[in-house]
């Protein structure tokens, strides 16, 4: 069988990605990169699918239209993915696309997690949810969490910590609960993104204020979270740097950031009933080990002990909690892609798409 090609379009970044039969994983900077001949299928990581999309589907003209049809609410993320198929489409047209939903893993939420307390028609008839997101990463750490510990039935938080965030309340590999709602908006302070605010608060900008819907939406999703709270920069490189230099509002913001990232993994404790395992991911969630330490920090009540050592030791695929924690603390490399790639196989009938079950 021929390799995967998988197009990862995210918010903040685009990932193509090769992946063999054995799951060798080779990194293309163009789609011209990638031979047609070597290709049996195309994966494209779309954000949000949706009431409908839940399921790997082989993407047509009615798929395609259903993606655009939630660009409006996944505007920085089901727009780049529309871009990716069709450049892919173009360079590519003879080999079958396969569109894989972020949604999709979230399906197992129960309905106390999947419900807001709204109007019965705007629930029914508009199909205003919790959807939550993140759900390929989320899939994978599980998943790798599993294998580190070697234990088949985990509490487990997942940290995906990079431009965009979430926390997600995972038990024996299914899904029971995350930050992210009806939109890839909701939930903890991001790069660019509010997170969760008061609806109110929106009410009052547009009624007393004079905001239009375009420009709350603009603030919310590119003006806001580290960014607008430092007003420096999104990226927390750029923040701790600051921070270190006394920059005050970077500190708030680091401090913002971490705060409610540890407030939300407290709740998805709650919706386990207790914590086995705290596992980060994703580019800060990997790489900054002060972000860790943090939030960390704040969870001592729930018996999280961090080894600082460890920590500090640029961590992959490892624990990095102390011997006496009562729960253990994992850094975990993203890999979205082979997660795609077994969904594409598992629709194309290939050997190897079974194991993306969790």
């Amino acid at each position: 069988m021929g390799a995967i090609l998988v197009v990862n379009a995210g918010s903040t970044s685009l990932k193509l990605r090769v992946v063999s039969d054995a799951e060798d994983v080779d990194d293309v900077e163009s789609l011209d990169a990638a031979r047609a001949e070597d290709l049996s299928a195309v994966g494209h990581r779309v954000v949000h699918g949706g009431r409908i999309l839940v399921e790997p589907t082989m993407i047509d003209d009615a798929v395609r239209t259903s993606i655009a049809d939630l660009e409006s609410i996944a505007p920085l993320h089901n727009a780049p993915a529309l871009a990716g198929i069709d450049a892919a489409t173009r360079v590519f047209p003879e080999v079958p696309h396969v569109a894989v939903f972020d949604t999709a893993f979230h399906v197992t939420m129960p309905v106390e997690a999947a419900t807001y307390a709204l109007p019965l028609a705007w629930r029914e008839e508009w199909g205003v949810r919790r959807f939550g997101f993140h759900g390929l990463s989320v899939h994978w750490c599980a998943e790798k969490a599993r294998a580190l510990l070697e234990r088949s039935q985990l509490r487990l938080v997942v940290c995906h910590l990079g431009g965009g965030c979430s926390v997600t309340a995972v038990r024996d590999g299914r899904s029971v609960d995350t930050t992210m709602g009806f939109s890839p908006l909701d939930g903890v302070p991001m790069a660019t993104r509010s997170g969760s605010i008061d609806p109110g608060a929106l009410l009052y900008l547009q009624r007393e204020r004079g905001l239009s819907v375009d420009e709350l939406d603009r603030a919310l999703n590119e003006d806001s979270g580290l960014e607008g709270l430092s007003g420096l920069s999104g990226d927390v490189r750029d923040l701790e740097a600051a921070a270190a230099a006394g920059h005050s509002n970077a500190g708030v913001a680091l401090a913002v950031f971490t705060y409610r990232i540890a407030g939300a993994v407290a709740a998805m404790a709650a919706s386990l009933g207790g914590l086995d395992v705290l596992a980060f991911t994703a580019g800060v969630g990997e790489h900054s080990a002060s972000v860790r330490r943090a939030v960390c920090a704040r969870l001592g009540f729930l018996n999280v002990e961090l080894d600082d050592d460890l920590n500090d030791g640029d961590p992959t695929d490892a624990d990095v909690a102390t011997p006496n924690s009562a729960v253990r603390v994992l850094v975990v490399a993203a890999r979205e892609e082979l997660i795609v790639a077994r969904a594409v196989r598992s629709v194309l009938g290939q050997p190897g798409g079974s194991r993306s079950a969790v």
